[in-house]
Protein backbone atom coordinates (compact mmCIF):
# COMPACT_ATOMS: atom_id res chain seq x y z
CA UNK A 1 0.00 0.00 0.00
CA UNK A 2 1.47 3.28 -0.82
CA UNK A 3 0.81 6.75 1.25
CA UNK A 4 -2.04 7.78 -0.84
CA UNK A 5 -3.94 4.68 -0.05
CA UNK A 6 -3.76 5.03 3.76
CA UNK A 7 -4.64 9.08 3.00
CA UNK A 8 -8.01 7.90 1.49
CA UNK A 9 -8.94 5.20 4.27
CA UNK A 10 -7.77 8.00 6.70
CA UNK A 11 -10.41 10.83 4.89
CA UNK A 12 -13.54 8.31 4.78
CA UNK A 13 -12.88 7.39 8.49
CA UNK A 14 -12.33 10.80 9.53
CA UNK A 15 -15.76 11.47 7.13
CA UNK A 16 -17.52 8.98 8.39
CA UNK A 17 -17.52 10.15 12.12
CA UNK A 18 -18.00 13.52 11.73
CA UNK A 19 -21.39 13.62 9.65
CA UNK A 20 -22.44 10.37 11.69
CA UNK A 21 -23.83 12.52 14.80
CA UNK A 22 -25.11 15.69 12.29
CA UNK A 23 -26.84 13.29 10.52
CA UNK A 24 -27.93 11.60 13.61
CA UNK A 25 -29.27 14.67 14.47
CA UNK A 26 -30.88 15.21 11.76
CA UNK A 27 -32.89 11.47 11.93
CA UNK A 28 -33.95 11.82 14.87
CA UNK A 29 -35.46 14.91 14.63
CA UNK A 30 -37.03 14.08 11.66
CA UNK A 31 -38.56 10.91 13.28
CA UNK A 32 -39.52 12.71 15.97
CA UNK A 33 -41.68 15.21 14.01
CA UNK A 34 -39.58 17.73 15.12
CA UNK A 35 -38.34 18.88 11.92
CA UNK A 36 -35.26 21.32 11.55
CA UNK A 37 -35.92 25.13 10.88
CA UNK A 38 -33.97 24.68 7.36
CA UNK A 39 -36.40 22.18 5.98
CA UNK A 40 -39.91 23.06 7.72
CA UNK A 41 -40.85 24.77 4.61
CA UNK A 42 -41.80 21.54 3.29
CA UNK A 43 -44.43 21.52 5.80
CA UNK A 44 -47.35 22.38 3.67
CA UNK A 45 -46.33 19.32 1.09
CA UNK A 46 -46.24 17.23 3.69
CA UNK A 47 -49.92 18.23 5.20
CA UNK A 48 -51.30 17.99 1.70
CA UNK A 49 -49.79 14.82 0.82
CA UNK A 50 -52.05 13.70 3.95
CA UNK A 51 -54.88 15.40 2.54
CA UNK A 52 -55.11 14.03 -0.68
CA UNK A 53 -54.11 10.48 1.19
CA UNK A 54 -56.97 10.80 3.67
CA UNK A 55 -54.66 10.32 6.50
CA UNK A 56 -54.50 11.48 9.62
CA UNK A 57 -51.13 11.77 10.74
CA UNK A 58 -51.61 12.61 14.17
CA UNK A 59 -53.64 9.07 14.46
CA UNK A 60 -51.58 6.32 16.41
CA UNK A 61 -51.34 2.87 15.68
CA UNK A 62 -50.86 -0.55 17.48
CA UNK A 63 -47.87 -2.66 16.21
CA UNK A 64 -50.55 -4.93 14.28
CA UNK A 65 -52.26 -1.64 13.00
CA UNK A 66 -48.52 -0.51 11.79
CA UNK A 67 -47.36 -3.76 10.43
CA UNK A 68 -50.16 -4.51 8.10
CA UNK A 69 -49.92 -0.65 6.91
CA UNK A 70 -46.75 -1.30 6.40
CA UNK A 71 -46.86 -4.93 4.50
CA UNK A 72 -49.63 -3.61 2.58
CA UNK A 73 -48.16 -0.50 1.41
CA UNK A 74 -44.83 -2.46 0.31
CA UNK A 75 -47.16 -5.04 -1.77
CA UNK A 76 -49.05 -2.43 -3.85
CA UNK A 77 -45.53 -0.81 -4.68
CA UNK A 78 -44.11 -4.05 -5.61
CA UNK A 79 -47.29 -4.28 -7.59
CA UNK A 80 -46.96 -1.01 -9.43
CA UNK A 81 -43.43 -2.35 -10.48
CA UNK A 82 -44.66 -5.30 -11.42
CA UNK A 83 -46.67 -3.79 -13.97
CA UNK A 84 -44.56 -1.25 -15.44
CA UNK A 85 -41.89 -4.16 -16.30
CA UNK A 86 -44.79 -6.29 -18.07
CA UNK A 87 -46.66 -3.27 -19.66
CA UNK A 88 -43.36 -1.03 -20.28
CA UNK A 89 -43.85 -2.13 -23.90
CA UNK A 90 -46.84 0.13 -24.46
CA UNK A 91 -45.88 3.06 -21.94
CA UNK A 92 -43.78 6.74 -22.43
CA UNK A 93 -40.57 6.86 -22.07
CA UNK A 94 -38.98 3.82 -23.99
CA UNK A 95 -36.97 4.89 -26.66
CA UNK A 96 -34.95 1.71 -26.97
CA UNK A 97 -38.31 -0.17 -27.75
CA UNK A 98 -37.89 -2.61 -25.20
CA UNK A 99 -40.74 -5.91 -25.02
CA UNK A 100 -42.07 -6.76 -21.65
CA UNK A 101 -39.76 -8.50 -19.01
CA UNK A 102 -40.05 -12.03 -18.71
CA UNK A 103 -43.05 -12.66 -16.06
CA UNK A 104 -40.32 -14.43 -13.43
CA UNK A 105 -37.67 -11.90 -13.86
CA UNK A 106 -40.01 -9.12 -13.60
CA UNK A 107 -41.58 -10.83 -10.26
CA UNK A 108 -38.43 -11.36 -8.63
CA UNK A 109 -36.99 -7.07 -9.88
CA UNK A 110 -40.56 -6.27 -8.01
CA UNK A 111 -39.72 -8.30 -4.90
CA UNK A 112 -36.39 -7.35 -4.89
CA UNK A 113 -36.96 -3.87 -4.96
CA UNK A 114 -39.75 -3.56 -2.14
CA UNK A 115 -37.56 -5.66 0.05
CA UNK A 116 -34.76 -2.91 -0.17
CA UNK A 117 -32.41 -5.56 -1.89
CA UNK A 118 -31.92 -4.71 -5.49
CA UNK A 119 -30.66 -8.29 -6.71
CA UNK A 120 -30.49 -7.37 -10.24
CA UNK A 121 -31.95 -10.67 -12.42
CA UNK A 122 -31.76 -8.10 -15.39
CA UNK A 123 -29.28 -5.58 -16.97
CA UNK A 124 -30.50 -2.38 -16.76
CA UNK A 125 -29.96 -0.70 -20.14
CA UNK A 126 -30.62 -4.12 -22.32
CA UNK A 127 -34.40 -4.55 -20.83
CA UNK A 128 -35.58 -1.86 -18.42
CA UNK A 129 -37.07 1.46 -20.67
CA UNK A 130 -36.75 4.78 -18.52
CA UNK A 131 -40.27 5.68 -17.05
CA UNK A 132 -39.75 1.56 -15.85
CA UNK A 133 -36.03 2.87 -14.27
CA UNK A 134 -37.97 5.99 -12.77
CA UNK A 135 -41.04 5.29 -11.86
CA UNK A 136 -40.60 1.86 -10.63
CA UNK A 137 -37.26 1.18 -9.54
CA UNK A 138 -36.67 4.56 -8.32
CA UNK A 139 -39.47 5.32 -6.53
CA UNK A 140 -39.55 2.04 -4.95
CA UNK A 141 -36.03 3.42 -3.76
CA UNK A 142 -36.76 6.25 -2.06
CA UNK A 143 -39.99 3.66 -0.33
CA UNK A 144 -38.20 0.67 1.07
CA UNK A 145 -35.82 3.13 2.33
CA UNK A 146 -38.51 5.07 3.88
CA UNK A 147 -39.80 2.12 5.34
CA UNK A 148 -36.47 0.51 6.94
CA UNK A 149 -36.58 4.11 9.05
CA UNK A 150 -40.14 3.75 10.41
CA UNK A 151 -39.55 0.44 11.54
CA UNK A 152 -36.64 1.90 13.22
CA UNK A 153 -37.99 5.35 14.59
CA UNK A 154 -41.56 2.11 15.89
CA UNK A 155 -38.78 0.27 17.65
CA UNK A 156 -37.50 3.06 19.55
CA UNK A 157 -40.38 4.49 20.57
CA UNK A 158 -40.84 0.58 21.72
CA UNK A 159 -38.93 0.87 24.34
CA UNK A 160 -38.44 5.02 25.06
CA UNK A 161 -42.67 4.99 25.71
CA UNK A 162 -43.86 3.43 28.84
CA UNK A 163 -47.69 1.25 29.34
CA UNK A 164 -48.06 2.77 25.69
CA UNK A 165 -50.19 0.81 23.04
CA UNK A 166 -49.06 2.41 19.97
CA UNK A 167 -45.70 2.85 18.21
CA UNK A 168 -46.49 6.43 16.32
CA UNK A 169 -48.03 6.44 12.61
CA UNK A 170 -46.83 4.25 9.95
CA UNK A 171 -47.96 6.87 7.39
CA UNK A 172 -46.64 9.99 8.93
CA UNK A 173 -43.13 7.80 9.40
CA UNK A 174 -42.43 6.81 6.02
CA UNK A 175 -43.71 10.39 4.51
CA UNK A 176 -41.44 12.63 6.92
CA UNK A 177 -38.27 9.91 6.39
CA UNK A 178 -39.06 10.28 2.38
CA UNK A 179 -39.89 14.53 2.54
CA UNK A 180 -37.37 15.64 5.05
CA UNK A 181 -34.22 13.16 4.64
CA UNK A 182 -34.16 10.82 1.38
CA UNK A 183 -34.94 13.58 -1.02
CA UNK A 184 -33.09 16.87 -0.10
CA UNK A 185 -30.05 14.55 0.52
CA UNK A 186 -30.84 12.57 -2.91
CA UNK A 187 -31.47 15.92 -4.82
CA UNK A 188 -27.82 17.39 -3.63
CA UNK A 189 -26.22 14.10 -4.52
CA UNK A 190 -27.53 13.54 -7.76
CA UNK A 191 -26.74 17.49 -8.84
CA UNK A 192 -22.81 16.36 -7.28
CA UNK A 193 -22.66 13.15 -9.16
CA UNK A 194 -23.94 15.11 -12.50
CA UNK A 195 -21.51 17.57 -11.84
CA UNK A 196 -18.94 14.68 -11.92
CA UNK A 197 -19.97 12.86 -15.28
CA UNK A 198 -22.79 10.95 -13.98
CA UNK A 199 -25.13 10.76 -16.76
CA UNK A 200 -28.90 12.08 -16.91
CA UNK A 201 -30.80 12.39 -20.07
CA UNK A 202 -33.78 11.56 -22.23
CA UNK A 203 -32.37 10.65 -25.15
CA UNK A 204 -32.69 7.49 -26.60
CA UNK A 205 -28.63 5.31 -27.23
CA UNK A 206 -26.05 7.21 -29.18
CA UNK A 207 -24.42 4.63 -32.11
CA UNK A 208 -20.89 4.57 -32.67
CA UNK A 209 -18.81 3.41 -34.87
CA UNK A 210 -15.54 1.22 -33.19
CA UNK A 211 -11.99 1.29 -34.79
CA UNK A 212 -12.79 -2.33 -35.57
CA UNK A 213 -15.45 -1.09 -37.83
CA UNK A 214 -19.01 -2.93 -36.22
CA UNK A 215 -21.48 -0.65 -34.70
CA UNK A 216 -21.75 0.10 -30.91
CA UNK A 217 -24.96 1.05 -28.69
CA UNK A 218 -23.43 3.76 -26.38
CA UNK A 219 -26.16 3.83 -23.50
CA UNK A 220 -28.02 6.99 -21.45
CA UNK A 221 -30.63 7.63 -19.20
CA UNK A 222 -31.59 9.63 -16.08
CA UNK A 223 -29.06 7.67 -14.04
CA UNK A 224 -27.56 10.32 -11.43
CA UNK A 225 -30.82 10.66 -9.90
CA UNK A 226 -31.25 6.76 -9.14
CA UNK A 227 -27.55 6.28 -8.27
CA UNK A 228 -28.11 8.73 -5.69
CA UNK A 229 -30.64 7.07 -3.65
CA UNK A 230 -29.36 3.87 -4.36
CA UNK A 231 -26.09 4.65 -2.59
CA UNK A 232 -28.00 6.40 -0.02
CA UNK A 233 -30.73 4.62 0.82
CA UNK A 234 -28.66 0.90 0.52
CA UNK A 235 -30.47 -0.13 -2.64
CA UNK A 236 -27.87 -1.15 -4.63
CA UNK A 237 -29.81 -2.01 -8.32
CA UNK A 238 -27.53 -0.52 -10.43
CA UNK A 239 -29.03 1.75 -13.60
CA UNK A 240 -26.41 -0.14 -15.78
CA UNK A 241 -25.60 -3.92 -15.80
CA UNK A 242 -22.35 -4.05 -14.21
CA UNK A 243 -23.39 -1.01 -11.49
CA UNK A 244 -20.86 1.32 -10.04
CA UNK A 245 -18.26 -0.30 -11.98
CA UNK A 246 -19.37 1.48 -15.12
CA UNK A 247 -18.13 4.43 -16.14
CA UNK A 248 -21.42 6.29 -16.58
CA UNK A 249 -22.14 5.94 -13.17
CA UNK A 250 -19.51 6.42 -11.55
CA UNK A 251 -16.56 8.25 -13.95
CA UNK A 252 -14.16 9.50 -11.47
CA UNK A 253 -12.33 8.51 -8.27
CA UNK A 254 -14.38 11.78 -6.44
CA UNK A 255 -17.74 10.05 -7.35
CA UNK A 256 -15.92 6.69 -5.87
CA UNK A 257 -14.86 8.05 -2.88
CA UNK A 258 -18.07 10.19 -2.16
CA UNK A 259 -20.45 6.99 -3.30
CA UNK A 260 -18.54 4.81 -0.92
CA UNK A 261 -19.06 6.99 2.06
CA UNK A 262 -22.50 7.21 0.78
CA UNK A 263 -23.03 3.96 1.40
CA UNK A 264 -22.51 3.87 5.28
CA UNK A 265 -23.35 7.62 6.10
CA UNK A 266 -27.21 6.97 7.07
CA UNK A 267 -26.69 3.34 7.72
CA UNK A 268 -24.39 4.75 10.89
CA UNK A 269 -26.35 7.72 11.32
CA UNK A 270 -29.26 5.64 12.48
CA UNK A 271 -27.22 4.32 15.65
CA UNK A 272 -26.92 7.81 16.79
CA UNK A 273 -30.53 8.72 16.01
CA UNK A 274 -31.58 5.36 17.78
CA UNK A 275 -29.35 6.60 20.75
CA UNK A 276 -31.10 10.19 20.46
CA UNK A 277 -34.70 8.41 20.34
CA UNK A 278 -34.35 6.33 23.32
CA UNK A 279 -32.18 8.44 25.65
CA UNK A 280 -29.20 6.72 25.72
CA UNK A 281 -26.94 7.63 23.60
CA UNK A 282 -23.71 6.40 25.32
CA UNK A 283 -25.26 3.12 24.72
CA UNK A 284 -25.72 3.61 21.41
CA UNK A 285 -21.88 4.64 20.42
CA UNK A 286 -20.99 1.63 22.38
CA UNK A 287 -22.84 -0.39 19.58
CA UNK A 288 -21.59 2.17 17.14
CA UNK A 289 -17.85 0.50 18.57
CA UNK A 290 -18.84 -2.72 17.97
CA UNK A 291 -19.90 -2.38 14.28
CA UNK A 292 -16.90 0.12 13.45
CA UNK A 293 -14.37 -2.23 15.15
CA UNK A 294 -16.23 -5.87 12.80
CA UNK A 295 -15.92 -3.40 9.98
CA UNK A 296 -12.12 -1.39 10.61
CA UNK A 297 -11.32 -5.70 11.18
CA UNK A 298 -13.15 -7.07 7.85
CA UNK A 299 -11.33 -4.46 5.82
CA UNK A 300 -7.87 -4.97 7.68
CA UNK A 301 -7.95 -8.52 6.69
CA UNK A 302 -9.37 -8.01 2.85
CA UNK A 303 -6.48 -5.44 2.53
CA UNK A 304 -3.92 -7.85 3.52
CA UNK A 305 -5.64 -10.66 1.59
CA UNK A 306 -5.23 -8.57 -1.88
CA UNK A 307 -1.78 -7.28 -0.71
CA UNK A 308 0.01 -9.55 1.23
CA UNK A 309 -1.62 -12.65 0.97
CA UNK A 310 -0.60 -16.15 -1.33
CA UNK A 311 -1.11 -15.25 -4.79
CA UNK A 312 -1.63 -11.81 -4.22
CA UNK A 313 0.66 -10.60 -6.77
CA UNK A 314 -1.12 -12.14 -10.01
CA UNK A 315 -4.97 -11.67 -8.12
CA UNK A 316 -4.56 -7.87 -6.95
CA UNK A 317 -5.90 -5.76 -10.02
CA UNK A 318 -7.96 -8.76 -11.23
CA UNK A 319 -11.65 -7.71 -11.65
CA UNK A 320 -11.03 -4.38 -10.18
CA UNK A 321 -11.33 -0.73 -11.76
CA UNK A 322 -7.95 0.47 -13.01
CA UNK A 323 -9.41 4.08 -12.21
CA UNK A 324 -9.82 3.29 -8.72
CA UNK A 325 -7.30 0.84 -7.90
CA UNK A 326 -7.06 -1.99 -5.20
CA UNK A 327 -7.67 -0.18 -1.97
CA UNK A 328 -10.47 1.98 -3.07
CA UNK A 329 -11.93 -1.27 -4.46
CA UNK A 330 -11.21 -3.16 -1.69
CA UNK A 331 -12.48 -0.45 0.88
CA UNK A 332 -15.88 -0.35 -1.69
CA UNK A 333 -16.52 -4.30 -1.63
CA UNK A 334 -16.26 -3.91 2.49
CA UNK A 335 -18.47 -0.74 2.48
CA UNK A 336 -21.13 -2.22 0.53
CA UNK A 337 -21.32 -6.05 1.86
CA UNK A 338 -21.96 -4.37 5.98
CA UNK A 339 -24.40 -1.52 4.38
CA UNK A 340 -26.49 -4.03 3.45
CA UNK A 341 -26.17 -1.67 -0.07
CA UNK A 342 -25.24 -4.49 -3.00
CA UNK A 343 -24.16 -1.81 -5.59
CA UNK A 344 -20.79 -2.77 -6.63
CA UNK A 345 -17.46 -1.44 -8.52
CA UNK A 346 -15.51 -4.80 -8.78
CA UNK A 347 -16.32 -8.40 -9.15
CA UNK A 348 -16.09 -9.47 -5.50
CA UNK A 349 -15.33 -13.17 -7.20
CA UNK A 350 -12.49 -12.07 -8.45
CA UNK A 351 -11.08 -10.80 -4.89
CA UNK A 352 -9.02 -13.42 -3.29
CA UNK A 353 -10.28 -16.37 -1.60
CA UNK A 354 -10.06 -14.49 1.52
CA UNK A 355 -11.40 -11.48 0.69
CA UNK A 356 -13.81 -12.85 -1.02
CA UNK A 357 -14.85 -14.86 2.25
CA UNK A 358 -14.71 -11.77 3.92
CA UNK A 359 -17.25 -9.92 2.04
CA UNK A 360 -19.57 -12.91 2.74
CA UNK A 361 -19.01 -13.15 6.63
CA UNK A 362 -19.90 -9.89 6.03
CA UNK A 363 -23.77 -10.36 4.53
CA UNK A 364 -24.19 -13.59 6.63
CA UNK A 365 -23.41 -11.77 9.92
CA UNK A 366 -27.14 -10.47 9.33
CA UNK A 367 -26.38 -7.14 7.60
CA UNK A 368 -26.22 -5.42 10.85
CA UNK A 369 -22.73 -3.90 10.74
CA UNK A 370 -24.64 -0.95 9.95
CA UNK A 371 -26.77 -3.01 7.85
CA UNK A 372 -29.55 -0.94 5.70
CA UNK A 373 -31.06 2.62 6.39
CA UNK A 374 -33.24 1.32 9.48
CA UNK A 375 -32.55 -2.45 9.13
CA UNK A 376 -29.27 -2.43 10.10
CA UNK A 377 -29.80 -1.05 13.34
CA UNK A 378 -32.87 -2.95 14.79
CA UNK A 379 -31.32 -5.78 13.51
CA UNK A 380 -28.71 -5.31 15.74
CA UNK A 381 -31.11 -4.95 18.65
CA UNK A 382 -32.65 -8.47 18.36
CA UNK A 383 -28.84 -9.48 18.75
CA UNK A 384 -28.63 -7.34 21.52
CA UNK A 385 -31.88 -8.68 23.14
CA UNK A 386 -29.70 -12.13 23.02
CA UNK A 387 -27.07 -10.77 24.47
CA UNK A 388 -28.91 -9.11 27.22
CA UNK A 389 -31.08 -11.97 27.95
CA UNK A 390 -27.36 -14.66 28.00
CA UNK A 391 -26.28 -11.64 30.42
CA UNK A 392 -29.18 -11.97 32.74
CA UNK A 393 -28.54 -15.79 32.93
CA UNK A 394 -25.22 -15.49 33.65
CA UNK A 395 -25.85 -13.23 36.67
CA UNK A 396 -29.32 -15.18 37.54
CA UNK A 397 -31.93 -12.39 37.11
CA UNK A 398 -34.22 -11.18 34.63
CA UNK A 399 -32.84 -9.14 32.01
CA UNK A 400 -33.46 -5.61 31.53
CA UNK A 401 -32.76 -3.28 28.35
CA UNK A 402 -33.45 0.20 28.47
CA UNK A 403 -35.79 0.13 31.52
CA UNK A 404 -37.58 -2.93 30.02
CA UNK A 405 -37.63 -6.68 31.31
CA UNK A 406 -36.64 -9.10 28.61
CA UNK A 407 -38.88 -11.89 28.85
CA UNK A 408 -39.71 -15.21 26.96
CA UNK A 409 -41.55 -13.62 24.38
CA UNK A 410 -39.49 -10.65 23.36
CA UNK A 411 -36.46 -13.32 23.62
CA UNK A 412 -38.90 -15.73 21.00
CA UNK A 413 -39.39 -13.10 18.64
CA UNK A 414 -35.36 -11.81 18.66
CA UNK A 415 -34.41 -15.39 17.92
CA UNK A 416 -37.12 -15.82 15.25
CA UNK A 417 -35.89 -12.10 13.76
CA UNK A 418 -32.19 -13.55 13.58
CA UNK A 419 -32.72 -17.19 12.91
CA UNK A 420 -35.19 -16.69 10.03
CA UNK A 421 -32.62 -15.06 7.43
CA UNK A 422 -30.34 -17.67 8.60
CA UNK A 423 -32.86 -21.12 7.33
CA UNK A 424 -33.52 -19.34 4.31
CA UNK A 425 -29.83 -19.05 3.57
CA UNK A 426 -29.37 -22.69 4.25
CA UNK A 427 -31.97 -24.35 2.66
CA UNK A 428 -31.89 -22.07 -0.84
CA UNK A 429 -28.17 -23.40 -0.60
CA UNK A 430 -29.10 -27.15 0.00
CA UNK A 431 -31.65 -26.95 -2.76
CA UNK A 432 -28.71 -25.10 -5.06
CA UNK A 433 -26.16 -28.21 -4.25
CA UNK A 434 -29.60 -31.16 -4.62
CA UNK A 435 -30.63 -29.96 -7.84
CA UNK A 436 -28.58 -30.00 -11.29
CA UNK A 437 -29.55 -26.88 -12.10
CA UNK A 438 -28.63 -24.71 -8.94
CA UNK A 439 -25.08 -26.64 -9.56
CA UNK A 440 -24.77 -25.73 -13.33
CA UNK A 441 -25.64 -22.03 -12.61
CA UNK A 442 -21.84 -21.55 -10.83
CA UNK A 443 -19.78 -20.32 -13.12
CA UNK A 444 -16.97 -21.71 -11.40
CA UNK A 445 -15.91 -25.76 -9.87
CA UNK A 446 -14.64 -26.28 -6.25
CA UNK A 447 -14.74 -24.31 -3.31
CA UNK A 448 -15.22 -21.27 -5.40
CA UNK A 449 -18.64 -22.49 -6.76
CA UNK A 450 -19.80 -23.41 -2.84
CA UNK A 451 -18.41 -19.44 -2.23
CA UNK A 452 -21.13 -18.27 -5.54
CA UNK A 453 -23.92 -20.17 -4.34
CA UNK A 454 -23.46 -19.48 -0.53
CA UNK A 455 -23.18 -15.49 -1.34
CA UNK A 456 -25.92 -15.37 -3.75
CA UNK A 457 -28.35 -17.39 -0.75
CA UNK A 458 -26.69 -14.92 1.82
CA UNK A 459 -27.14 -11.60 -0.55
CA UNK A 460 -30.57 -12.28 -1.10
CA UNK A 461 -31.61 -13.51 2.13
CA UNK A 462 -30.18 -10.91 4.02
CA UNK A 463 -31.71 -8.10 1.36
CA UNK A 464 -27.96 -7.04 -0.14
CA UNK A 465 -28.68 -7.84 -3.37
CA UNK A 466 -24.72 -7.80 -4.85
CA UNK A 467 -23.36 -11.36 -6.28
CA UNK A 468 -19.83 -12.62 -6.69
CA UNK A 469 -20.03 -12.31 -10.26
CA UNK A 470 -19.83 -15.57 -12.33
CA UNK A 471 -23.00 -17.06 -10.76
CA UNK A 472 -25.74 -17.60 -13.43
CA UNK A 473 -29.03 -16.81 -11.47
CA UNK A 474 -31.81 -16.45 -14.10
CA UNK A 475 -32.95 -20.46 -14.00
CA UNK A 476 -36.08 -21.18 -11.88
CA UNK A 477 -34.72 -21.49 -8.79
CA UNK A 478 -32.85 -18.43 -8.43
CA UNK A 479 -35.36 -16.32 -10.18
CA UNK A 480 -38.98 -17.84 -8.31
CA UNK A 481 -36.51 -19.18 -4.84
CA UNK A 482 -34.71 -15.80 -4.70
CA UNK A 483 -37.75 -13.87 -4.61
CA UNK A 484 -39.07 -15.83 -1.68
CA UNK A 485 -35.92 -15.21 -0.08
CA UNK A 486 -35.74 -11.71 -0.24
CA UNK A 487 -39.43 -11.42 0.94
CA UNK A 488 -38.74 -13.25 3.98
CA UNK A 489 -35.76 -11.77 4.55
CA UNK A 490 -37.11 -8.37 5.19
CA UNK A 491 -40.66 -9.00 5.96
CA UNK A 492 -39.71 -11.73 8.23
CA UNK A 493 -37.46 -9.78 10.68
CA UNK A 494 -39.55 -6.46 10.10
CA UNK A 495 -42.94 -8.25 11.84
CA UNK A 496 -41.00 -9.72 15.01
CA UNK A 497 -39.32 -6.46 15.32
CA UNK A 498 -42.56 -4.67 15.33
CA UNK A 499 -44.09 -7.38 17.72
CA UNK A 500 -41.67 -7.27 20.42
CA UNK A 501 -41.57 -2.75 19.93
CA UNK A 502 -45.28 -3.34 20.41
CA UNK A 503 -44.86 -5.83 23.47
CA UNK A 504 -42.22 -3.87 25.34
CA UNK A 505 -43.79 -0.18 24.97
CA UNK A 506 -46.50 -1.67 26.90
CA UNK A 507 -44.41 -2.30 29.74
CA UNK A 508 -43.52 -0.53 32.66
CA UNK A 509 -39.94 1.10 33.04
CA UNK A 510 -37.47 -0.11 35.52
CA UNK A 511 -35.36 1.85 37.20
CA UNK A 512 -31.66 0.92 37.16
CA UNK A 513 -30.35 -1.58 40.20
CA UNK A 514 -27.48 -3.05 41.74
CA UNK A 515 -28.27 -6.13 39.36
CA UNK A 516 -28.58 -4.71 36.06
CA UNK A 517 -26.26 -5.08 33.35
CA UNK A 518 -25.35 -2.02 32.03
CA UNK A 519 -25.10 -1.30 28.46
CA UNK A 520 -22.96 1.46 27.63
CA UNK A 521 -19.58 -0.17 29.17
CA UNK A 522 -17.03 -2.04 27.14
CA UNK A 523 -18.36 -5.25 28.98
CA UNK A 524 -21.37 -5.28 27.19
CA UNK A 525 -19.47 -4.41 23.79
CA UNK A 526 -17.77 -7.59 24.35
CA UNK A 527 -20.46 -9.84 24.88
CA UNK A 528 -22.32 -8.18 21.93
CA UNK A 529 -19.42 -8.99 19.65
CA UNK A 530 -19.17 -12.67 21.34
CA UNK A 531 -22.88 -13.29 20.89
CA UNK A 532 -22.53 -11.68 16.59
CA UNK A 533 -19.94 -13.97 16.15
CA UNK A 534 -21.23 -16.94 17.48
CA UNK A 535 -24.89 -16.89 16.10
CA UNK A 536 -22.85 -16.53 12.71
CA UNK A 537 -19.86 -19.40 13.07
CA UNK A 538 -21.94 -21.95 14.55
CA UNK A 539 -24.74 -21.16 11.72
CA UNK A 540 -22.68 -20.69 8.58
CA UNK A 541 -18.35 -21.98 9.94
CA UNK A 542 -19.34 -25.44 8.04
CA UNK A 543 -20.20 -23.31 4.81
CA UNK A 544 -17.70 -21.08 5.14
CA UNK A 545 -14.79 -23.85 5.22
CA UNK A 546 -16.46 -25.64 2.68
CA UNK A 547 -15.75 -22.49 0.17
CA UNK A 548 -13.62 -19.27 0.75
CA UNK A 549 -11.12 -20.90 3.65
CA UNK A 550 -10.55 -24.13 1.82
CA UNK A 551 -10.10 -22.01 -1.42
CA UNK A 552 -7.43 -19.70 0.82
CA UNK A 553 -5.57 -22.75 2.01
CA UNK A 554 -5.40 -24.63 -1.81
CA UNK A 555 -4.48 -21.02 -3.12
CA UNK A 556 -1.42 -21.26 -0.67
CA UNK A 557 -0.49 -24.75 -2.16
CA UNK A 558 -0.74 -23.49 -5.87
CA UNK A 559 -4.31 -24.56 -7.00
CA UNK A 560 -7.03 -21.69 -8.23
CA UNK A 561 -10.42 -22.35 -9.35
Amino acid sequence: METHDFALLGLFFVALLVATPLLGNLLARVLDGNIPYGLRWLRPLEKALYRVSGINAETEMSWRAYALGLLVFNLLGGALILVLQLAQAALPLNPQNFPAVPLGVAVNTAVSFLTNTNWQAYSGESSLSYLTQMAGLGVQNFLSAATGLAVLAALARGFARRQSTTLGNFWADLTRSTLYVLLPLSVFFAIVLVAQGVVMNFTPYASATTLAGTEQLIPGGPAASQIAIKQLGTNGGGFFGVNSAHPFENPTPLSNFLQTLALLLLPAACVDAYGRLVGARRHAWVVFAVMFAFFVGALGLALYAEYASPGATTLALEGKETRFGVTASVLWAQATTVASNGSVNAMHGSLSPLGGGLTILNILLGEIIFGGIGSGLYGMVMMIVLAVFLAGLMVGRTPEYLGKKIEAREVRLAAVAVLLPCAVVLLGCAASFLTEAGRAAAGTAGPHAVSEILYAWGSMANNNGSAFGSLTATGDLYTWGGALAMFLGRFGVILPVLALAGGVAAKKTMPASAGTFPTDRPLFAGLLAAVILIVAGLTYFPALTLGPVLEHLLLAAGRTF
